[in-house]
């Protein structure tokens, strides 16, 4: 799995007033109920996020994390993949003892569209309705975040983390996509995931990938001193697609 029980994200470059935070739930078009975690900035909002956990759903490290990206100036919602399969999490997220091996077969890409659906129409029901959002999703939701950028959502831009090529699909990108990569990722060879970027590049879209040298898999962790410059530059990379999506 991507995180430790512990683990939260490490501090954005800029830093600003949350002025919202918290659980709820959502209602995808086809009626599944699922958690999901919002945090809005105190500004004006520019670009919003959509997270896309890892394979444990609605872990606090996306909570914090969404809450992250607020503190940054970005309303951020981050989702949970299983209202079609489990009861809504009676804490507002997942716990470490969620069986989360038995509900992550039973996922779909079009159920996972369904709820980044809900979760763009949310973003722009509290902020604007022409409000550009961007996708960011770790493992499991790196993958899915991949392929998103060739999907027909309403989409600015797709970021995946730690990803794994063999989930995205016969997909091409068609916007701007984000591919960071762990250089020591035990899960996914690094060659693997350079041959996506040159397939997604079919697309037209503009595919960047990241890799960073001896990075292991989850590397984006306040806990992980060594790899404090690689996750400044993850930040970097991650706000300078989000500005420009903004500026159109």
């Amino acid at each position: 799995m991507c995180h430790d029980t512990d683990s939260r994200p490490p501090a954005p470059p800029r830093s600003g007033e949350v002025t919202e935070r918290g659980t709820l739930t959502l209602t995808a078009a086809d009626g599944t109920e699922f958690a999901a975690a919002y945090a809005a900035p105190a500004g004006p909002a520019r670009a919003g996020v959509v997270v896309l956990p890892d394979i444990r759903g609605l872990h606090p490290y996306y909570v914090a994390l969404a809450e992250r990206f607020a503190e940054a100036g970005l309303p951020a919602l981050a989702l949970d993949y299983f209202g079609r399969t489990a009861e809504l999490p009676p804490t507002g997220t997942r716990e470490q003892d969620f069986d989360w091996q038995t509900h992550i077969p039973q996922t779909t890409p079009d159920g996972v569209d369904a709820d980044v659906a809900a979760a763009i129409g949310y973003l722009r029901e509290r902020t604007r309705p022409d409000l550009p959002v961007i996708t960011v999703g770790f493992c499991f939701g790196g993958s899915h975040s991949w392929r998103l950028a060739g999907s027909d959502l309403d989409l600015a831009g797709c970021i995946g983390f730690y990803g794994r090529p063999s989930m995205v699909g016969d997909v091409r990108a068609t916007r701007p996509t984000l591919m960071v990569i762990a250089g020591a990722d035990a899960a996914t060879p690094v060659e693997e995931q350079l041959a996506l970027a040159e397939r997604l590049r079919e697309g037209g879209g503009q595919v960047t990938t990241a890799v960073y040298d001896g990075a292991p898999h989850s590397f984006f962790d306040r806990a992980y001193g060594d790899w404090a410059d690689a996750c400044a530059d993850v930040w970097r990379r991650v706000l300078q697609l989000a500005d420009e999506v903004a500026a159109g």
